[in-house]
């Protein structure tokens, strides 16, 4: 797993092995930013990385520059892992809360310009996620919300769909305010 752009462009992410996660792979995330760079202005951007994991999206939204980096993510060796990581690559935009994310998004009052979700694959509330998110307007208007999920799953119906892009058992589900 590395870091794909940016000023940290290049460098490997490390994280431990028995962290209880599926990091979004090298090849879809390349992909995924390729889109997002014709989209948003990350250098503008806040965000919000939902299910946070190792911090990889995290990773590769503060080398591109964005403003801040909310973390969040219930497991602690993973909240951990990316404070450590962030303080040895000089990173100041990443923070980190622990929290279970579908309550996070339920008691959050602030607005991002960019949410990302990458939440288990076997999470009952998946095919909701995208409304739930929107439904409690975490996104700013025009602010882009992209959920990782398994191509096999759909997603509930949301009037601010906009695409799903594949990558092998992964998809992206994209939506806009």
């Amino acid at each position: 797993m590395r870091i794909i752009g940016g000023r940290l462009g290049g460098l490997r992410l490390s994280p431990p092995n028995n962290l209880p996660v599926r990091p979004t792979t090298d090849i879809a995330k390349e992909a995924l930013f390729n889109i997002l760079e014709n989209r948003l202005e990350l250098e503008t951007c806040t965000c919000l990385d939902l299910f946070a994991g190792t911090g990889n999206i995290s990773f590769e939204l503060a080398s591109r520059g964005a403003i801040s980096i909310e973390s969040v993510d219930v497991h602690f060796k993973c909240l951990q892992y990316i404070k450590e990581t962030a303080a040895k690559m000089k990173v100041e935009s990443i923070h980190t809360r622990r929290a279970d994310a579908l309550k996070f998004i339920n008691l959050c009052k602030d607005q991002f310009d960019f949410i990302f979700a990458d939440p288990p694959y076997d999470l009952p509330a998946l095919p909701e996620l995208a409304n739930l998110i929107l439904g409690n307007q975490l996104l700013t208007n025009g602010g882009l919300l992209v959920i990782e999920h398994p191509s096999t799953r759909k997603m509930d119906d949301s009037i601010y769909y906009m695409e799903t892009r594949k990558y092998g058992y992964s998809s992206f589900s994209f939506y806009q305010c």
